[in-house]
Parts: C-alpha cells; structure tokens; sequence
C-alpha cells in the first residue's frame, strides 16, 4: 500500500486576490476520502462576497497581464508545467485520496494536465492580428485577436485536475484573468493545488483565484457576476442547461462540456477479442465516473454470445478495492448517492427484462462491475448517463440498427466503432451524431491538439488546441480610413 505524503491540513484556505486566506461564509465544508470516509480536511467556505473579490482581482490583474509579451505569457505556462510534473507523486496521492482514482488513472490525469499546458503555451504566439480587404477606397480593415477580459470556470468531481486546467491554462495564456470555482467533494485537485502550481510557476498574483464555495450558498452569484465574460462548464447536462440559461440571461458566452450516453457499436467482422478488452477498459476505468466512458455497448446478434463472453471473462480481471492498492482499477464511487441511483436503474431494467450475468457486492462506496445483457434502448440502464461500473450490452440485427440506437439518445459526446475495414468504420463513425468518435478504439480519448467537445444534449463549444483559443478570445474589426473618405455634407 502506498502512504499519503501530502499535508491535508495545508489546503484549508482560499486562494483569492494572491492571498491564502480563510471563507468569509459562515460554513464548513469536509472533505472526504471516498473510500473509507475519513476527513481529509475541513475548510471555512467562500461567500458571495469572496466570489466578487476573486473576480474584481482577476480583472485587475488581467489589464497587466494582457500587456505582458507573449513569450512571457508562454514561459509561465511551460513553468507551471514543470511545477507540476515535480509535484506529481503529492497530486497523484491527493487524486487517489480525494477522489477515489487508481494510480493508473490519477497519473493519466496529470499527464494530460502537463500536455495540456505545454500545448497552450503556443496559443499567446497566435494573437495575431489579420488585415482584410475594404470595398471602401483607401480605408484598411484590421482584426485583432483579444482575450475576453475575465473567465469563470465550474469543474467536476470526476476528472478534477486536467478538466480545471483544460479552461484555466488556455485563458491565462491568451491573456485573461480566471477564477475557478472546483466541485467541493474535489476542492483540492480541482482548484487549490492547480493555484499553488501557478503560484510557484510565478503567475501574477491575483489574476488566477480558487474560491470553495457552495452553490446552496452562493445560487448563481458565480455566473451572474458581471466582470466575467466567459463561464467555463464541465459538468451535467441538467446544470450544464442552468448554465446556459443564466449566461444567455446575462448575455456572456458559455463554454459547456456535458454528459455522454457514449456508445461502442461491435460490427460483425470486429476482432471480438480486441473490442472486448477495449470495452472493458472504456466502461470501467475510473468506475465508469467519465462523461466519455462507455454507456452503451452495441454488438452485432451474430457475434453477441460471443463477445458477451468474453466481455464477463476480462471484467473478472478487474480488481476492486482500496485505490492506494495499485493493482486496483475500480475504487470508490465519489459518493453514496451515486451508488443509489445506478442501483435503482439496474432493479429498473431487470424488470423490464435485461438479464443480469454479473451483479458483485456494493460495500460503501464501494461497487463492484455489473454486466447486463439484452438490453434495449429504452431500458432505465441505457437511456440516463450512469458514473458507475455497470455495463450495458445491446443487441442489434444490423448496422443499420446499431446507428439508429446510437443516433436516438439525446446525447453525443464520445463514441467507439470496432470493425476490420477501418474505412468502412469510418463512414460509420461519420453517420454517429456525436462530438468525437474512435475507430478500434475505446470511448475515453483526449489529446491537446484535438477539439474536444459534443453535440446535442453534450455541450456546446470545443476546448483542445486552436479551438481553446475561440472560446476564450473575442475579435475586434479597427478600421483605419488612410485617405480623405468624401462626405455628403
């Protein structure tokens, strides 16, 4: 077993203004460790005043900030790179620990951040700005490239660390302020420790600011604060659709990466054996609790027993425990809640005749994979998006039919085909209405330079390479007349 080395106690204050201080709330948030319910650290949480503070900070800081060059600008990103990689054993503990990850899946998560950051450092080389071409004579047209001003970021439990700094890295390097408000359960991977690594990457003080706060005590004072001109959302599909709905309100930009009913579609010519070990992978790491992770694996009728099998035989691989084990690859779930409702949807769809060929024992957070078969599209199961280690597995007589279950779920985030023709899978990939989709390959991909987001109930926007660069930017048209422009007066 691997031993904690970081201090808990040390992450008990909010990061605001360039200060550690202590919540102007009168509440108290503990955090937990999901596995077996020990206090990690109890803080006094931020009120609505602290949140006005983050944001009157950020936007001071970001008037300098926006002047800075961009190789400074780069510098810092590429710093805060390394500050992270020479803090990875203290976050990959904090991962494990907070959130209930396998080292596997908390070390995957800093690598992502650590790539993440390293490709926005490119992203202050391209504010340039671009000259077009005037029907006016004598009059030249120019379009700048400028950062938003201030940008507020909500991040989830799940993936904590890199879905904060997926926002927060690209709009510090394009030359914003940011305050980041993490889920609570997550508070320390998703926004403290990530303020320290800038801290010490030499970011100016003020302009990234961590506030813990509860939305049961703040409402919607984080979105509706006039100074930011961008909400960055990971999360839900139902708080993702508040979101939205407050920012249209208040006529600022949303950035929204929402939930996934993400489908694997086995062809009948697929290598039976590949997609099974992909599938197993894709529906349970990180106890399925990944808006990409597999939902529902669809499998031709003609090879269905047989992947069927050998799906059940690679999922009694699986080892379920204690996440600073490292042989373990399903921990905890974040919490009971979770566990509660997946079971109510599993009793649901056997009642309305999914067949269940594995069902493990639950012990507190603790939940071990479940497999049902024939299940169909309108089961409890397979229409919600379940953050559990439950595998649902469709049957379909055609191709025809498999992209028609796929196409009638209200979501479209992430995807997988399996097939031998890897052409003819990707003109299938092509009919799936989904963000992102992977040919002989499982659901759970992201790479830097690769747009990242969803459609339909999924989200709006991408976050990845140049495209971070449109959601956290706005042009500006300056128009200069060179020559006497003739006037009717």
């Amino acid at each position: 077993m691997a031993t904690v080395t970081t201090t808990f106690s040390m992450w008990s204050n909010q990061y605001i203004n360039g200060q550690w201080r202590k919540g102007d709330s009168q509440n108290d948030y503990r955090n937990q460790n999901p596995f077996d319910l020990s206090e990690l650290v109890k803080i006094k949480l931020a009120s609505i005043e602290d949140v006005g503070v983050a944001y009157q900070s950020a936007a001071k800081a970001q008037k300098a900030w926006q002047k800075v060059s961009p190789g400074e600008r780069s510098a810092v990103l590429k710093k805060a790179a390394e500050v992270l990689e020479k803090g990875r054993d203290e976050i990959v503990q904090i991962l494990v620990a907070e959130t209930g990850s396998s080292f596997a899946k908390a070390n995957a998560e800093v690598d992502f951040s650590i790539a993440d950051m390293n490709q926005f450092a490119q992203l202050p080389f391209k504010m340039e700005a671009s000259v077009v071409s005037s029907v006016i004579p004598g009059k030249e047209n120019r379009v700048y490239r400028l950062p938003v001003g201030v940008v507020g970021v909500i991040s989830p439990f799940n993936f904590p660390l890199y879905l904060s700094i997926r926002a927060i890295a690209p709009a510090l390097a394009v030359g914003n302020g940011v305050v980041v408000k993490p889920d609570l359960q997550t508070f320390i991977s998703g926004g403290l420790f990530i303020a320290k690594v800038f801290e010490e990457a030499g970011l100016p003080k003020g302009l990234l600011n961590a506030v813990v706060a509860d939305i049961n005590e703040i409402g919607d004072a984080f979105i509706e604060h006039p100074l930011p001109k961008v909400i960055s959302f990971t999360g839900s599909t139902a708080v993702g659709k508040r979101v939205g709905e407050v920012c249209g309100r208040n006529l600022k930009r949303a950035a929204l990466e929402l939930g996934g009913n993400n489908v694997m579609i086995v062809l009948e010519d697929a290598d039976i054996e590949q997609a099974a070990s992909a599938a197993v992978f894709g529906k349970f790491l990180h106890q399925g609790q990944i808006c990409m992770a597999l939902n529902r694996i669809i499998v031709h009728q003609n090879i269905y027993d047989k992947f069927v099998k050998a799906f059940k035989e690679k999922t009694q691989l699986v080892k379920v425990g204690n996440p600073f084990d490292p042989s373990v690859f399903v921990g905890p779930l974040i919490n009971k809640k979770q566990i509660y409702k997946v079971q109510g949807w599993i009793d649901d769809s056997i009642r309305e005749g999914a067949v269940c060929i594995k069902r493990g024992n639950v012990a507190g957070n603790l939940m071990e994979p479940v497999i049902l078969t024939n299940v169909t599209n309108d089961m409890a199961i397979a229409k919600n998006e379940q953050f559990a280690p439950v595998a649902a597995i469709l049957p379909v007589e055609s191709e025809e039919e498999a992209i028609q279950i796929a196409n009638e779920s209200d979501y479209g985030l992430s995807g997988s085909i399996f097939t031998r023709d890897v052409e003819h899978g990707v003109e299938v990939a092509l009919q799936i209405e989904t963000g992102m989709i992977h040919v002989n390959d499982q659901s759970v991909n992201t790479e830097s330079n690769i747009p990242f987001g969803g459609e339909k109930s999924s989200g709006l926007g991408r976050y990845g390479g140049d495209w971070s660069l449109e959601e956290f930017t706005t042009t500006r048209w300056v128009s200069v007349q060179k020559e006497k422009r003739p006037f009717p007066f």
